[in-house]
């Protein structure tokens, strides 16, 4: 399922327009990358927790020559799902 599929659905089940829902979706986004660069954290409950860690500088090996590479420390989001999400997803038929 994709962001069009998403917003769709969405209109279907509201009866609002697709525009609408675009717009509304679109803003949800926003917030949540906004907040994040803001380095704060986004708790949906019942469904996880959009936060940024910081992975530390590490040395890593490029596959195509075998040299190795620095690679610095950055700055990351992360996902972690409720046990709602988690519990729900358990019960998927993965196909």
């Amino acid at each position: 399922m994709n962001r069009a599929d998403i917003v769709e659905s969405i209109s279907e089940k509201t009866g609002l327009t697709r525009t609408d829902v675009s717009a509304v979706f679109e803003g949800v986004l926003k917030m949540i990358e906004g907040e994040l660069a803001k380095g704060g954290n986004v708790e949906l409950r019942r469904f996880g927790t959009f936060r940024c860690v910081k992975r530390a500088a590490r040395r890593a090996v490029n596959p195509r020559t075998g040299q190795p590479v620095d690679v610095k420390e950055k700055i990351v989001p992360v996902f972690k799902s409720s046990p709602k999400l988690r519990k729900a997803v358990s019960k998927a038929k993965i196909k």
